[in-house]
């Protein structure tokens, strides 16, 4: 993690701001840049977008996103997966998905890559769940384990591979175990 060492901005002036590889976080007047992602972090972002969206996206009842910024509660964020439930998907004048996306997602899922502060991503996993998300998960590939977050509840710590993982109910017919997730990394 990044900090930028500047002055105190607004998230109105964040905004303004030209987008930057990796992506920047505006959280509490600060601006903090995400690590870049590395090959597990990448691979397992891209093996969950496609395989929740191959489950949601064809009944136009949700759709996964890499990387998309949200901005809602005071604060702008990049979650490496949001998901939205169909009818949320923010729509511009010609009926296209929106390129501003000024809500929360209903799920949101944070890789941990290594480097990566864990109080920050379970953070903004908390302040999704605070504004209206229905899960959180914070997949740590080192440890083969992901920590889900339900809402207004303890969270659940997950670490065998026959584990179920637990799914919004926006995507019930998502049917994954830890041991599946982590297998995405063999080759």
């Amino acid at each position: 993690m990044i900090k930028t060492p500047t002055r105190r901005i607004t998230l109105e002036e964040f905004l303004q701001l030209p987008e930057t590889k990796p992506a920047s976080e505006y959280i509490n007047g600060e601006i903090i840049q995400k690590p870049m992602p590395q090959g597990k972090h990448s691979t397992i972002q891209g093996e969950l977008v496609t395989n929740i969206n191959s489950v949601v996206k064809p009944g136009k009842i949700a759709r996964a996103f890499p990387e998309l910024r949200c901005t809602f509660g005071g604060r702008s964020i990049v979650p490496d997966v949001a998901v939205f439930a169909w009818q949320r998907i923010p729509v511009d004048e010609k009926g296209n998905i929106a390129n501003v996306f000024n809500t929360y997602p209903d799920w949101t899922i944070e890789i941990l890559s290594p480097d990566q502060s864990t109080t920050r991503v379970t953070r903004n996993i908390l302040h999704c769940l605070n504004h209206g998300s229905s899960l959180g998960w914070l997949i740590d590939p080192e440890e083969s384990s992901v920590l889900v977050y339900p809402p207004n509840q303890q969270p659940i710590y997950l670490e065998n591979e026959q584990d179920i993982l637990p799914v919004p109910e926006l995507v019930k017919d998502l049917h994954l175990t830890l041991g599946q997730l982590f297998d995405w990394l063999k080759l």
